[in-house]
């Protein structure tokens, strides 16, 4: 069994990292708090979702929208 199968097509990956972009500076620009963290951290796990190519979620629940 592979551990990282990918299962997103390119233009979800590609808005997941626009978004990561846009949440991981969040406590930086908006002060560090409980809401700036949280969208740090929900940030990072796309940015990690983008880069890989493999998102836990779907592939619990059996999605799959790359092609290959």
């Amino acid at each position: 069994m592979k551990l990282f199968i990918k299962n997103q097509n390119k233009s979800e990956r590609a808005i997941r990292l626009l978004a990561s972009i846009f949440l991981i500076p969040t406590p930086f620009a908006y002060g560090f708090d409980l809401f700036s963290y949280i969208q740090f951290f929900i940030g990072i796990i796309l940015l990690f979702n983008a880069i890989s190519g493999m998102c836990v979620i779907y592939r619990l629940f059996g999605i799959n929208t790359c092609k290959i």
